[in-house]
C-alpha cells in the first residue's frame, strides 16, 4: 500500500502562482511513476502531468506545457506540481497518484494508489 497526501492548494488570482506537494508514505516511493490529475466541477478526471521513478523523464498535457512543473525528492518521498500563470480554468480539485510500473502514465486506470485530492481555485 501507499497512501498519498496532497497539500498546498488554495485560492489565488488569475496569473498567481501556488506550489502543491504530495507526501507518499508506505512503500518505495522511488519504484513509482508519479502523476497529477484534476477533476473539475461536472467534468472528468484529466492528466496534468506526470514523472518517472527517477525524475528524469517529465509529460505535460498540452493545456499546461511551459506553466506547470513537476519535480520529486525521492529522499523526501514527495513530488511537487508547481503552477504558474494560473488561469481561471486551472480551478478543480488536484489528485496525485502512482503508479507501480515506474514509467509515465496519462490514463488514471494505469495509477495504483490515489490521495484525496486539493482544491485549486483561480479567480479572475
Amino acid at each position: 500500500q501507499v497512501q498519498l497526501v496532497e497539500s498546498g492548494g488554495g485560492l489565488v488570482q488569475a496569473g498567481g502562482s501556488l506550489r502543491l506537494s504530495c507526501a507518499a508514505s508506505g512503500r518505495t516511493f522511488s519504484n513509482y511513476g508519479m502523476g497529477w490529475f484534476r477533476q473539475a466541477p461536472g467534468k472528468e478526471r484529466e492528466f496534468v502531468a506526470a514523472i518517472n521513478w527517477s525524475g528524469g523523464t517529465t509529460y505535460y498535457a498540452d493545456s499546461v506545457k511551459g506553466r506547470f512543473t513537476i519535480s520529486r525528492d525521492n529522499a523526501k518521498n514527495t513530488v511537487y506540481l508547481q503552477m504558474n500563470s494560473l488561469k481561471p480554468e486551472d480551478t478543480a480539485v488536484y489528485y496525485c497518484a502512482a503508479a507501480g510500473s515506474g514509467t509515465i502514465r496519462v490514463v488514471t486506470t494505469w495509477y495504483d494508489y490515489w490521495g484525496q485530492g486539493t482544491q485549486v481555485t483561480v479567480s479572475s
